[in-house]
């Protein structure tokens, strides 16, 4: 018996909850449209003339224009470009000769937002476009239509199998933007989701690029209950519109290639958050005129103001305002320039200089400068007194806070001012809640999107952190008589300071120093960063630093074409620095060189520059030599979190200053250890009907007999504590593993039906996700007084080096003294390497094993020398490991893998295939046609090749006649061949 499936779960749960926003549901057979047509016409047409003065005849020359704007984007080519345009259609060329003489009027599509309820919002389910086509057409699970036009399509996914995730439902959507890409010219987003996680993107959006929405910043989500909560709040009409009006843009890659991109969630929340604190204030002639937003490094603060700028120019009730972007920095300028400027984004301009500032302050637009403009005007200068002026600060944790904050704040006194930040640093001197936040907000923020909610929505990536040790050895003899005879003429107290102002530059700059952390940078980027095709950045003491680092890299490299310098050049008056001299358009060719996969540039080498709103997805691994704090160190190291491609997995980190000292604290877990279940048979089998009713007694008074969501729903309100849901895991686990190791057994036969509900319900509440990575900052390390006389310089990563040293093998078989002492190294760098690959399954076997080890070592069942032996076996087997995660993926076994997943899936008795050979047939046939064009899948000609040689091994050799089986396969091929 199957209790609960996609159609009566997560379905029909969303149709049901679609009530409770605003939607009717109508079912499909009752939905008015003709068999080809995307528009429901008649509740177009109806809805046209309720809205505007129009006649019949007049609705139907706008009618037409919208027919023939979705039939453009008949291809998914063209799919971007129409719904572009089909928007542009309905809020900008909108324009209609309809008034009295001919005279243009505006036409409305929808209501007004305090009239919304006039709007017919309409949900249905397994919607077929096109309807009874010879060829019969495809079937969508949820589409939502508004006055007659079909603006988001959903996907609904089974919440009780492993196996299945929203992923599938959105890469089902991705297929039908390709097969039926009419659908989608009126599109808003879409969405997928398999009752755990609601997740949204746009149209073109490839699925590892979706993100999840969340109602709010308690971001629940796991449950049949959490779904419906997030979907409620997502699929309101009226936020659906406001997100598609002003919320989303279009604009170019660097390719040139035309995509839309619609808000993250919180990017809607915090822009909403400014919007509204706006319009309040402004409404009721008081309130607070400030806010700040903070979000995490690399969570998309640029578009947040892009959105938030465009929907407060269009309030009407703030009487056309002036939205001021400003900036801390000029590369961050020209970023956020960028951004509006390929967006399409009307009515920008920048400001240049103080004379430019006092002038356009009075335009009604959106002016883009840096806060140094300020800085040019006069003590007390006032330049705009309007009540109507809305600063968006980004990076507001730095300069905004000192003294040309305040000539700001001065010379715009009745501005609203909203500070973003990644940052904000709470200090006596640099208070950015202080500064920012108002007192009406409860923790002095009006928005907050954390590191680790940005890392768990893929928003960005994990940081990981190496700590790499560098000592250095002095000749104190000679350094102490050195130091005396240079400064024998100085007081103790002089000699002190000489001391305390020289030993860092002295430890930093030494060459020798500089020479042996190269050797290491080289050797580590070619084993594992090169192999990804990512790029690094070198982080160094100065600018002098920047100079030796470069001589020392090109020497190892053996090139000078591998590696760059950039920093500021400014007061270099016996141009040490000339050769790095750059205009800013010299220094954006050079960073695109960066960019490109293709280029020969690896190593970026910098001091200061390139460490805020340097943004470079291709750049994954900092080596940091450079002693650095507070937001200046956490905005450095963000220079890694973007996300790339399916190599780059995590941001890394590799520190020679001991910024990091003792990541292995933040690290720790507390994963508990499976009993072990005796491997009798017959005593496990006494074991399961206590099993199971130990998991039965969670569910006290549900109905087991009852499907469908309202069953499903009953019984995850019976695990809504994560503790208890954390023991029924714990329960039910114990209960699978003897039910596997009883399994076939006929012995279970009377307890399938319970043992199937249970299993379902543990499906469906599930962990959303892994382990996660915590972590923490940890001062500079205190460096002894450095001098010239160096001896010798220790540098290496420990795991490594306590694998292969010498001095490891003598400490186990001499010194029981050195052996403890290894012992304890050897087990905490295991321990912190385990900790950043927490959540990793292909990794949960090494921390099982040392859990064993400690523990057998604890009870005195091995000696000290058989238990160092063991850590250093484990710790090569870890590094092995580590080496074949570092290793791309090959994309042909990938693509081999998911089709053998694919036809296991559809395999029966009565359709009995070989899998294998039906897989070799179409990897041999696909490699052959791919390797005959340069890029196969932007030709139509290898494409329609491609699709004939699958129908045909499929269709004709195996007589696999599903069309969903062939779309699903060939989806495959295009990703990954």
């Amino acid at each position: 018996m199957t209790y609960f499936n996609e159609e009566n779960t997560v379905e029909q749960m969303f149709i049901n909850a679609a009530g409770k926003c605003g939607w009717i549901y109508v079912e499909p057979q009752f939905v008015p449209r003709l068999p080809d047509e995307v528009l429901v016409v008649q509740w177009l047409m109806e809805a046209l003339l309720a809205l505007n003065p129009i006649t019949p005849e007049q609705a139907e020359q706008v009618i037409y224009k919208l027919r023939a704007c979705i039939t453009s984007g008949g291809s998914s080519d063209e799919l971007i470009t129409a719904n572009d345009k089909f928007r542009k259609l309905l809020f900008e060329e909108n324009s209609y000769p309809f008034g009295e003489n001919g005279d243009n009027i505006n036409i409305r599509f929808f209501a007004k937002a305090d009239d919304a309820y006039r709007n017919r919002c309409i949900v249905t389910n397994q919607w077929e476009y096109p309807r009874k086509s010879k060829e019969g057409g495809k079937r969508l699970d949820l589409v939502y239509v508004i006055n007659g036009i079909p603006m988001v399509v959903g996907e609904a996914k089974t919440p009780v199998k492993a196996s299945v995730t929203w992923a599938d439902g959105a890469a089902d959507i991705m297929h039908y933007q390709k097969s039926i890409p009419e659908m989608f010219v009126p599109n808003i987003l879409t969405f997928a989701s398999e009752g755990r996680e609601l997740q949204y993107a746009s149209i073109g959006c490839p699925v590892d690029k979706w993100g999840p929405w969340f109602a709010d910043e308690e971001r629940k989500h796991g449950t049949l209950e959490d779904a419906e909560h997030n979907y409620v709040s997502l699929m309101t009409p009226e936020r659906l519109l406001d997100i598609y009006r002003f919320y989303s843009v279009f604009t170019g890659t660097s390719r040139g290639r035309k995509i839309k991109i619609v808000c993250r969630y919180q990017q809607y929340l915090g822009g909403e958050a400014i919007v509204q604190r706006v319009l309040s204030t402004y409404t009721n002639g008081s309130g607070p005129r400030k806010g700040l937003i903070w979000h995490f490094q690399g969570s998309g603060k640029s578009w947040l103001m892009v959105f938030a700028a465009q929907k407060l120019r269009r309030q009407e009730v703030l009487k056309a305002p002036t939205v001021v972007i400003v900036d801390d920095r000029i590369d961050l300028e020209d970023q956020i320039t960028g951004d509006f400027t390929r967006a399409e984004i009307p009515n920008i301009d920048s400001i240049s200089s103080k004379q430019e500032l006092e002038e356009k302050i009075h335009q009604r637009k959106i002016l883009i400068t840096t806060i140094f403009k300020f800085g040019d005007l006069s003590d007390g200068e006032v330049i705009d007194d309007r009540d109507n002026i809305i600063l968006l600060m980004d990076e507001a944790h730095r300069t905004q806070e000192g003294d040309l904050g305040k000539k700001m704040r001065t010379a715009l006194p009745n501005a609203f001012f909203f500070g973003l930040t990644g940052t904000p640093i709470n200090r006596n001197d640099h208070n950015t809640f202080a500064c920012f936040g108002a007192e009406e907000d409860k923790y002095g923020y009006i928005s907050k999107y954390t590191f680790q909610n940005s890392v768990e929505d893929k928003a960005t990536l994990e940081l990981n952190f190496k700590t790499v040790p560098v000592e250095m050895h002095l000749d104190n003899a000679n350094l102490q008589k050195e130091f005396d005879e240079l400064t024998d003429q100085i007081s103790e107290e002089d000699k002190n300071e000489l001391v305390r102002r020289t030993s860092v530059e002295a430890f930093f700059t030494a060459e020798k120093r500089i020479n042996d952390v190269c050797k290491y940078i080289v050797t580590h980027f070619r084993e594992y960063v090169e192999p990804t095709g990512m790029k690094a950045q070198v982080v160094v003491y100065n600018r002098e630093c920047c100079v030796k680092y470069k001589k020392a890299l090109d020497a190892l490299l053996g090139t000078d074409d591998q590696t760059t310098i950039v920093m500021h050049t400014s007061g270099d008056k016996a141009d040490d620095y000339k050769a790095y001299k750059r205009s800013r358009d010299e220094e954006k060719k050079l960073l695109d060189q960066f960019r490109d996969p293709l280029s020969p540039l690896k190593f970026v080498i910098v001091t200061s520059k390139l460490l805020t709103g340097f943004d470079a997805p291709i750049l994954q691994c900092m080596y940091l030599d450079k002693p650095m704090k507070n937001h200046t160190l956490l905005q450095a190291i963000c220079r890694t979190n973007r996300t790339y491609n399916e190599n780059k997995k995590c941001g890394l980190i590799v520190d020679f200053v001991g910024v990091f000292e003792d990541v292995a604290k933040s690290l720790a877990f507390d994963e508990e250890t499976v009993k072990t279940i005796v491997k009798n048979i017959d005593e496990i089998k006494g074991l399961i009907p206590i099993f199971m009713q130990q998991c039965i007694e969670f569910f006290p008074g549900v109905d087991r007999t009852i499907g469908g969501w309202e069953g499903l729903t009953a019984a995850q309100q019976c695990l809504k504590d994560d503790q208890v849901k954390t023991s029924f895991g714990r329960h039910f686990a114990r209960l699978n593993k003897a039910w596997e190791i009883v399994s076939p057994d006929s012995y279970l036969t009377v307890f399938q039906n319970d043992y199937t509900w249970l299993a379902q319900v543990y499906q469906s509440v599930r962990p959303v996700s892994g382990g996660n990575l915590i972590w923490t900052l940890l001062g500079a390390k205190t460096i002894e007084i450095i001098h010239r006389n160096i001896e010798t310089i220790d540098i290496g990563t420990p795991l490594e080096d306590l694998v292969v040293d010498s001095d490891v093998i003598d400490a186990v078989l001499e010194d029981e003294k050195a052996r403890e002492k290894k012992i304890v190294e050897i087990e905490k760098m295991l321990r912190l390497r385990l900790g950043e690959h927490k959540g990793d399954p292909n990794f949960k076997k090494f921390a099982e094993k040392l859990d064993e080890l400690r523990e057998r070592m604890t009870q005195n069942l091995i000696n000290s020398i058989d238990f160092l032996k063991q850590l250093l076996v484990l710790a090569k087997d870890l590094l092995e490991e580590e080496k074949k995660k570092a290793e791309p993926q090959d994309k042909r076994a990938q693509a081999r893998a998911a089709l053998t997943d694919l036809f296991q899936s559809i395999k029966t008795e009565e359709t009995p295939i070989i899998v294998e050979q039906v897989v070799n047939d179409i990897d041999n046939e696909v490699v052959n046609i791919v390797r005959q064009f340069n890029d196969a899948f932007q030709s139509v000609t290898a494409r329609r090749e491609i699709k004939k040689k699958l129908r045909s091994i499929l269709w004709v050799k195996y007589q696999i006649k599903d069309n969903d089986v062939f779309e699903r396969a060939y989806q495959y091929i295009e990703m990954y061949y």
